[in-house]
């Protein structure tokens, strides 16, 4: 378990910026009310878009770069009590047999993780040309949820349908599980691409994305963590707040600024720039999340 002041300390050892989300009345940065109950918090890893098998430009260490991650999550000094990868395990080939093959050595290669549980969500790189049947034969069901000290986790599949759609049958099942919750519980929602529209024409968006987000409003302490986008990003929707993970394997560019979202180019001087992953500490009694960044690996 993670206290504040294990916390702090993780702070002062690592780069990179911390933001902090408040949600249900609570500001960035804003404290515990007054006579507050004290509450068992923790923390959480978000790995995302590790594209394994991708060779070449723009990242020449295509190979090391998800080995040298997991080590770096493995000398963490507290360690999570559980990760996350959001999707896009591996890079995508027509060739069924060579999906599996890098399924199975992705699967590998996180299997020295430390820390358990570890769980898995596909990206459309995985699951897109078959409609994720690969990646259940190694990873289990594409959507499912799950609780842990007080939060209720929710991942959805946005990926395995080609029209990047979660579908009605989806949609009636996120909304039948989160009946079952009281309207006040804290609610993370785990992601591949983002629900909202973000960039749709460089398929930063989910078509029946609004679907789920109507859903999620109706309860007050909902977050959103996705990958796809190979950026940190920060939105809202109302009172949701929305947050992507940067990529395991190379940094695409801000949303519409350039025609394309062609790879950024590799900084030899920099190799690791724009790649990494986060920790995620949560406080269930007030929903609120403090995200510390940091890069592939830890000086």
């Amino acid at each position: 378990m993670t206290n504040r002041r294990e916390l702090m300390k993780l702070v002062a050892l690592g780069g990179g910026a911390v933001y902090l989300s408040g949600l249900a009345g609570c500001a960035a940065g804003a404290s515990l009310p007054a006579g507050a109950a004290a509450y068992d918090d923790f923390y959480f890893v978000q790995l995302s878009d590790a594209h394994w098998g991708f060779a070449g430009p723009p990242n020449p260490d295509a190979a090391n770069t998800l080995r040298k991650a997991v080590a770096t999550v493995n000398a963490l000094e507290t360690p999570p009590e559980f990760i996350v990868f959001t999707g896009d395990l591996t890079h995508s080939t027509d060739d069924p047999a060579e999906r599996r093959r890098r399924l199975a050595g992705f699967r590998e290669i996180v299997s020295a993780l430390k820390v358990q549980p570890v769980y898995f969500l596909p990206g459309e790189h995985d699951a897109a040309l078959d409609r994720g049947a690969a990646y259940q034969e190694f990873f289990g069901e594409t959507h499912y949820s799950f609780d842990h000290k007080g939060v209720h986790f929710i991942a959805v599949d946005n990926v395995s349908d080609a029209g990047a759609r979660l579908g009605d049958e989806q949609l009636a099942w996120m909304k039948a599980d989160l009946d079952a919750r009281p309207k006040d519980s804290p609610i993370v929602v785990l992601a591949h691409r983002p629900l909202f529209d973000l960039e749709p024409k460089w398929d930063w968006a989910t078509r029946d994305g609004q679907q789920a987000i109507d859903i999620l409003l109706q309860y007050p302490k909902v977050t959103v963590f996705y990958g796809h986008i190979h950026q940190e990003n920060h939105h809202m929707t109302g009172h949701i707040a929305h947050h992507s993970a940067r990529s395991l394997i190379f940094p695409l560019p801000a949303p519409g600024s350039q025609p394309q979202r062609t790879p950024l180019p590799w900084d030899p001087e920099h190799p690791n720039r724009g790649l990494g992953f986060r920790e995620v500490q949560a406080e269930p009694e007030t929903a609120l999340y403090k995200i510390q960044e940091f890069g592939v690996t830890r000086a």
